[in-house]
């Protein structure tokens, strides 16, 4: 099943980068555990907020229970996004810059409270109730919109349209990104059905990590120094990466030109003694095993292109899709 998220730096420096990601290896596996005995629904924001409040005291733990209840709970609104109506702007009159204030902030608190008692939403409703939720539980948060690659089709293009929504909340004094939208699920665009999929991998992501799929209409909020060049130049990442363990070192661009025959060099960092690795290029649709070389916490393997034509080149990692390329006729090149 093909899943779909809705709603160039020089090459030493991206190893380094690479080489040197913080972790932010916390459990939150006992939030998770109380939040997932809650309530379904609540007929009010103000209860949700008062109940994670009472149960949690430190402020990760309580970005983490909003995080995770709205994951839990709230189902992508297909039928929406798929009729436009998502996208659609809600047109109101106002005579003043006050009154258009106090209307805009009442068409969000409509959202909100549509999605709380719905329980389905596109990304602007999952964002607008994290930030309600989390500024109720005392915390500073922000809603965010910006361009997210959602397929490979999206790799080589800068981020011209604002496509997504999403947050990053203030803890502890530090800004963390979050996007609850795609920690709840995927959609299946073939049979345009939402498949719930907790993904923690969204929640407090390295700002290196975020980037790969999303970038901010206010850049401010990359929290890094990544242009649009740079994402835009970015493989497509699926969400079992970005809550994996192991990273890739390279290759770094999304595009890769390759001659008639071509072994395209992998390199991974802190891959598993067990992991399995097998690709599948879309000119076949055919499995192919690979031979790895480990030497520390590198692994290292070759992809061996037949280029006839342009296709996608997809990695498996333990049967999960992790990473997409698009494969180019042409001069053999590798970034």
């Amino acid at each position: 099943m093909k899943e779909r998220y809705v709603c160039v730096l020089k090459k030493v420096f991206l190893l380094m980068l690479f080489f040197s990601l913080p972790t932010f290896a916390q459990d939150f596996s006992k939030v998770d555990e109380i939040v997932s005995n809650y309530p379904k629904s609540f007929s009010k924001v103000e209860d949700l907020a008062s109940k994670i409040n009472n149960d949690f005291s430190k402020e990760e733990e309580k970005a983490r229970a909003i995080y995770s209840w709205i994951a839990f709970n709230v189902k992508y609104d297909v039928k929406s996004y798929f009729s436009s109506t998502a996208s659609r702007p809600i047109a109101y009159r106002y005579r003043t810059e006050a009154e258009k204030i106090e209307k805009q902030n009442q068409i969000k608190m409509d959202l909100i409270n549509k999605t709380l008692k719905s329980k389905l939403a596109v990304c602007q409703g999952y964002a607008l109730l994290f930030k309600h939720l989390a500024n109720l539980s005392g915390l500073e948060s922000v809603f965010i919109t910006g361009n997210a690659k959602s397929s490979a089709n999206d790799i080589g293009k800068l981020p011209t349209q604002s496509l997504h929504a999403w947050n990053a909340v203030k803890v502890n004094g530090k800004w963390q990104l979050v996007d609850v939208t795609w920690g709840a699920g995927v959609v299946n665009p073939q049979k345009r059905i939402f498949v719930p999929k907790f993904n923690e991998g969204y929640f407090f992501t390295e700002p290196e990590i975020f980037v790969l799929n999303h970038f901010p209409d206010d850049e401010k909020w990359v929290l890094g120094n990544f242009s649009e060049q740079d994402y835009a130049n970015f493989p497509f990442y699926y969400g079992d990466y970005v809550k994996a363990d192991f990273r890739f070192l390279s290759p770094q661009n999304g595009i890769i030109s390759a001659k008639e025959s071509s072994l395209i060099p992998f390199k991974i960092l802190d891959l598993g003694e067990n992991d399995k690795v097998f690709y599948v290029l879309s000119s076949d649709n055919k499995p192919k095993a690979v031979t790895l070389k480990r030497n520390g916490n590198i692994t290292e393997f070759d992809v061996n292109l037949t280029v006839n034509s342009n296709y996608y080149l997809t990695i498996f990692i333990n049967q999960k899709a992790v990473s997409m390329y698009k494969i180019i006729r042409g001069k053999s090149t590798v970034i």
